[in-house]
């Protein structure tokens, strides 16, 4: 049974989606996926089998170096440095959570929680409030490509109960005729993936916004890939998310993290970053 809601989902994203070609056109969505029946972090373990995931360290980052996003709308050296001190050294910091649904939205994130996230230990985003009251435990593992650095896998779990909220895979990548850097998420699934564009943009306060706003297919924003045999099809997602990384008043790193479905607000996260 859940193999064919696994299939019927692909072939929802296939209908409403466009063909594309990753190879060329639309190499932009080209990212990790899951072979038919795996599932969890399966694509992060075909990385290792293949020698391109390099020792785990604990100051390993999400990027490299945030001055590789520098570009038109951002600038690195404007970040307050303990913003560029997480997603440079990710692996270092403590992550506490809390989080909030709209009651509207709740019952349907408890469902895709139990029917797939949870069973494919992916996108299992917490619905009750203390599910995440221990925090969240992060692993940050670097995958190379010929030695040279091609993203990040960061792991996430609850700390209460150990279990998978997700696995992704952080890059920079660009997008067609945007000479920006964007940040890239790819959440591997079966035959497929979940992947984000965010916009990074300062403020004045040295603060950090990355955001996937945009409705236009090729921008910024949230996409589903699928495969069928040597076919990809890709569509947009209705899902806004924004980030603002700041410090507070006590000098103390937060996130507010947002992710909007169409226009309503269904959840709304923040967390508290401590560098262990």
């Amino acid at each position: 049974m859940t193999h064919g809601l696994d299939s019927s989902t692909r072939h929802f994203w296939r209908v409403v989606g466009r063909p594309v070609d990753i190879e060329d056109e639309h190499r932009w969505l080209d990212s990790p996926y899951t072979a038919r029946g795996g599932s969890g972090d399966d694509w992060l373990r075909e990385f290792e089998r293949n020698g391109q995931v390099r020792r785990p360290d604990a100051c390993d980052g999400l990027v490299e170096s945030m001055t590789d996003l520098d570009g038109p709308e951002f600038t690195a050296g404007r970040l307050d440095p303990r913003i560029r001190d997480f997603y440079e050294h990710t692996a270092a910091w403590r992550m506490e959570v809390w989080s909030q649904w709209n009651a509207l939205f709740a019952p349907a994130g408890e469902l895709i929680a139990r029917v797939w996230g949870r069973r494919v230990q992916q996108l299992a985003l917490p619905v009750e409030p203390l599910s995440v009251s221990r925090g969240m435990s992060s692993v940050v593992r670097v995958v190379e490509h010929d030695g040279i650095r091609a993203g990040a896998a960061w792991i996430r779990n609850l700390r209460g109960d150990g279990s998978r909220v997700y696995s992704g895979y952080y890059r920079l990548g660009t997008l067609p005729g945007i000479p920006q850097p964007h940040v890239h998420v790819c959440f591997p699934l079966e035959d497929g993936s979940i992947q984000v564009y965010l916009a990074p943009r300062n403020d004045a306060d040295g603060s950090l916004w990355l955001e996937s706003r945009s409705r236009a297919f090729g921008r910024d924003g949230a996409y589903a890939v699928v495969r069928f045999g040597d076919q990809w099809y890709a569509s947009s997602i209705p899902l806004r998310e924004t980030f603002h990384v700041f410090a507070d008043d006590e000098g103390v790193l937060r996130t507010d993290h947002s992710l909007r479905i169409g226009r309503w607000q269904a959840l709304r996260l923040h967390y508290r970053l401590d560098r262990a």
